[in-house]
């Protein structure tokens, strides 16, 4: 390959890995990229799992032999078979060389160091390929995975300037693996509450209108848990904002606890005091019955006065639900009812007969609550916003 085909090559790597959304699409660029840059037949993203003392892959392209799956889940080696990953990576680099590449082939070391070359002639054979380069992946300063890029036994074998280019290649699949951690941490937070590691109030306006669209689309059942934590001010108050942060916290490890007992249920904090769990598949009972165990173990907290506790659920006889809106507010004013009957256990929207005051709260609000808590939906996304 010529150096204009070369450089043509690491930008077409460079822009996949940049369009990818997901680390997984992150991985199969960087993999399929690679393998094209370097006419391979195969490719394999790895990474290392110090805690397990592991190569895990993560990602395998191309022409696969039988029991390779794309995404693999359980595909992983021990780290003592190859442990070129750990002495070459350290032992060479603390000498002043270089993580570069190096090449295998069925029948033995073609290029590079040899004496690590066993398991992976061995893997060569077994999968009736000629030849593999291994590049090492740095990223931060420390060694993250490997690049594998293997060719048909028929195939020319790799020689010292595929090398050189697979090292080349490493060092972008490095920078596109770090811009993509940048922006899944930039995700986290941004869908995370600082304070109790729970979902916040953005990430349950996406949830929230998704639930509502497969409601629309097949009737599942979407059911949402609003609840405000009593006493919170008081709490603040007497003893300190530090102290009413710790409240805070231990509520959010309880409604992540009782949310647990819902599968895939989304647990959050709203904002100040408030708090919800939302549920999309579960029967409307069992949500109720999350939400009672949710009271009964706010009662039971060191501090605070317990939590006023709202259900409303699609399943319930509360009209239809056309937006997500009106599903928080139903939740919203049965969380109101409680509080102003002090309840110890949830108010349930639709449950109180025909003329269900939860429900004649939600769709006609007074004046003074129109305002209480405006719920953002995706502008012109959700028709009831």
């Amino acid at each position: 390959m010529g150096e204009d085909n070369r450089l043509a090559a690491v930008v077409a790597l460079a822009q996949g890995m940049a369009a990818a959304h997901t680390p997984r699409e992150c991985w199969h660029a960087a993999a399929a990229g690679a393998c094209r840059a370097l006419d391979g037949s195969f490719a394999a993203l790895s990474v290392w799992e110090r805690e397990l003392g592991r190569l895990r892959v993560l990602v395998n392209v191309g022409e696969r032999a039988p029991g390779e799956e794309e995404f693999p889940e359980t595909e992983a080696y021990p780290v003592h078979q190859f442990p070129e990953i750990a002495e070459f990576l350290h032992e060479r680099w603390a000498g002043g060389g270089g993580p570069n590449a190096w090449v295998e082939t069925a029948e033995g070391p073609a290029a590079g160091r040899p004496g690590y070359s066993h398991q992976r002639v061995a893997a060569l054979r077994r999968r009736g390929r000629g030849c593999c380069l291994v590049a090492p992946i740095v990223l931060h300063g420390r060694a993250w995975g490997e690049l594998y890029v293997a060719r048909a036994s028929h195939a020319p074998v790799f020689g010292r300037a595929d090398a050189d280019f697979a090292t080349v290649l490493a060092s972008v699949v490095a920078a596109g693996i770090a811009q993509t951690e940048r922006l899944e941490e930039a995700r986290r937070l941004a869908y995370t509450d600082a304070l109790t590691g729970l979902a916040n109030r953005r990430a349950v306006d996406v949830r929230l209108y998704e639930a509502i669209e497969r409601h629309r689309v097949d009737g599942a059942v979407v059911s949402l848990v609003v609840c405000d934590l009593n006493g919170l001010k008081k709490v603040n108050d007497t003893c300190g904002h530090a102290v009413g942060d710790r409240l805070l916290e231990r509520f959010g490890s309880v409604l992540s606890l009782c949310g647990a007992m819902l599968p895939g249920a989304l647990a959050a904090r709203l904002g100040g005091d408030e708090f919800c769990l939302l549920a999309l598949g579960p029967p409307a009972d069992d949500v109720v019955r999350a939400a009672d165990e949710l009271c009964r173990r706010a009662g039971e907290l060191e501090l605070g006065e317990g939590v006023a506790c709202g259900v409303a659920s699609t399943a319930d006889p509360i009209g239809p639900v056309r937006s997500g809106r009106r599903l928080f507010r139903l939740a919203d004013a049965a969380q109101y009812r409680a509080k102003a009957l002090r309840a110890r256990r949830p108010v349930v929207a639709g449950r109180e007969g025909p003329d269900d005051p939860v429900v004649r709260l939600a769709d006609a609000p007074p004046p003074e609550r129109a305002e209480r808590r405006s719920f953002r939906g995706r502008r012109g996304c959700d028709p009831g916003l």
